[in-house]
């Protein structure tokens, strides 16, 4: 079941919405003042990758030693 995400048009209130299958965008209702007008907003999808060991949220390894850009990266 899809989630996504809108701000009322009517008092700014941000809100999520799980979406069923038969659900339309015309069924959303602001749990703040009731209006029905409103905007979705874009936002950013939330996932692991299973099977290779990382996540989207494992940190970027540091570059120390220079080696994986030559040093041109200024971290190391």
């Amino acid at each position: 079941m899809p989630i996504y995400e809108y701000q009322c048009s009517g008092c700014g209130k941000s809100y999520d919405v799980f979406h069923k299958v038969r659900e339309v965008e015309e069924d959303v209702v602001c749990p703040g003042c009731g209006s029905t007008k409103h905007v979705r907003l874009i936002s950013a999808p939330a996932f692991s990758v299973k099977g290779s060991g990382s996540s989207v949220s494992d940190p970027v390894p540091s570059c120390t030693d220079g080696s994986c850009c030559g040093g041109s990266c200024g971290l190391n």
